[in-house]
């Protein structure tokens, strides 16, 4: 799971499928290009910093 903050406050958070093994920056990135490519006029932007973002392992 990947929380990306937006510059109102809020979090988006994302499931990012990815192998155990995964770099933490690539499962940034997902997360972020999920958010990108999803309506971006119903969405404000999010921190495109990879030091903002929480990444947490579920399961």
């Amino acid at each position: 799971m990947v929380a990306l903050p937006s510059p109102d406050g809020r979090q988006f958070v994302y499931r990012v499928y990815a192998p155990g093994d995964a770099l933490p920056g690539d499962v940034f990135w997902s997360a972020f290009h999920c958010h990108e490519d999803a309506d971006s006029h119903a969405s404000p932007p999010v921190s495109d910093a990879f030091d903002a973002a929480e990444i947490w392992h579920v399961g």
